[in-house]
């Protein structure tokens, strides 16, 4: 099934682990640790998220259809997307879109890598997020896989940066499956950060000195955090 659904380059049991185990306990023992990069990342992923940069209004989104609708009124041609998750160092390079439509185990196998690392919980990821990536990748025609720092942030771990720091919002994208902070190893920053307003979807932060590009699907508008 999986060769069949073209799912490749699946790294340390992807699809096989499960959200209870030797990861997920690991995991579950950093709630109680100090992560002073993850949360610096986070923290500052959060800071500036939905607010426009330099005192501005946020710019509206217009009317959107919905991610089942896009899919079917869309090109039909396959869609690839390439992640690495920096703290598990899983990697995945999959199409999640074939024939009119996303395929189940390769969406499957993308929210398991996307999972919130401390816990181990599992979410379904925002299908447009994957849409995003794919066009961004097409954009900056990177070889590389995306450097995933952010995808799902579980309430429970939200809660805990948000007690560590006021600046994480007590709300965040990320807890919906609608975020995900990024970089490319073979992109400039400046470049990705540029092919991702180029879109015109979405939310893009961006974050020089941290070293990634926030992209969500909610309201189009941008920021610039540190």
């Amino acid at each position: 099934m999986i060769e069949r659904r073209k799912l490749l380059g699946l790294g340390l049991g992807v699809l096989g682990a499960s959200a209870v185990g030797p990861m997920a306990a690991f995991a579950q023992s950093k709630l109680g640790a100090a992560d002073p990069i993850g949360d610096l990342l986070q923290s500052q992923s959060d800071l500036a998220e939905g607010l426009p940069a330099e005192g501005l209004p946020a710019v509206a989104a217009p009317p959107a259809a919905s991610p089942v609708v896009r899919a079917s009124t869309a090109s039909h041609a396959p869609r690839w997307l390439k992640l690495h998750n920096i703290h598990t160092q899983e990697k995945i390079e999959a199409v999640y879109f074939e024939k009119g439509e996303y395929v189940p185990d390769a969406v499957q196998a993308l929210d398991k890598v996307l999972r919130d690392y401390r816990t181990g919980d599992v979410y379904s990821m925002h299908p447009e997020l994957f849409d995003i990536l794919a066009a961004l990748a097409q954009k900056t025609e990177t070889k590389s896989h995306f450097q995933v720092i952010s995808g799902y942030r579980s309430p429970r771990t939200n809660a805990m940066l948000h007690e560590r720091s006021g600046q994480v919002a007590k709300r965040s994208l990320h807890m919906d499956g609608k975020a995900m902070d990024v970089y490319l190893e073979d992109v400039a920053l400046d470049r990705v950060r540029a092919a991702a307003l180029d879109l015109g979807r979405g939310g893009v932060g961006y974050y020089p000195v941290s070293n990634f590009v926030h992209v969500d699907v909610g309201p189009v508008r941008r920021w610039v955090g540190s």
